[in-house]
């Protein structure tokens, strides 16, 4: 046990040094890394800048939003390029289907609703899904930036409001209640979604 404590203490101490380099860019390089390769810190990074520096709390969220799109495009590259293989593997084939089917219905909210919720939600597959079921580039980015905008907002304003230990206490949450707090979320999409479509429905001028 000592020795992981020793090993993940030096992890942290390393993390927080690189971010005393990169000052006010830290918040983009962390989450770039964490979305291009392995899982960072990034909600508890993001919520100790805006904790420091409340007036600029806007700017580190389009930071982490912008460093997290930036860091899904090689994943999507990857993706588009024959990636179905390396998501077949990670996934059983139900699952595969079932994300075949969303983004068949609905590929923009399949999407944007993964992006907004932190860990342990596997949000790296839906990157690979979109690419795999060929979600057009652009789409792709506005979709991801949404969600990540709105996942750093949302956290930005819990920090300012209850403070930085904000991210300890709504990560076990969701740990805990995982699966209610997606369906809650994706029953909230989707009836952003009919509500929507019956709006444009509406407005349609007959010919």
């Amino acid at each position: 046990m000592k020795t992981i404590g020793h090993i993940l203490a030096r992890y942290k101490a390393w993390i927080w040094g690189l971010l005393a380099v990169l000052g006010v860019w830290g918040v983009f390089v962390i989450a770039f890394a964490d979305s291009a390769l392995l899982g960072l810190p990034v909600d508890a990074i993001v919520a100790t800048y805006v904790y420091n520096d409340r007036r600029h709390f806007l700017f580190y969220v389009l930071m982490a939003s912008l460093g997290s799109v930036a860091g899904s495009i090689p994943l999507y590259l990857i993706g588009y390029y024959g990636g179905e293989t390396v998501l077949r593997k990670r996934i059983s084939e139900k699952r595969f289907l079932q994300i075949h089917r969303s983004f068949e219905r609905h590929e923009f909210w399949a999407l944007m609703f993964p992006a907004m919720l932190p860990p342990p939600m596997p949000f790296k597959i839906f990157v690979l899904g979109a690419a795999i079921f060929e979600m057009r580039f652009r789409d792709f980015v506005v979709a991801m930036f949404a969600g990540r905008f709105v996942r750093f907002l949302a956290l930005s304003l819990l920090t300012l409001w209850f403070g930085k230990e904000i991210v300890q206490v709504g990560g076990a949450l969701f740990k805990q209640h995982f699966y209610w707090i997606g369906a809650i979320i994706l029953a909230i999409g989707l009836l952003v979604w009919l509500l929507s479509r019956n709006k444009k429905a509406g407005t349609k001028v007959p010919a």
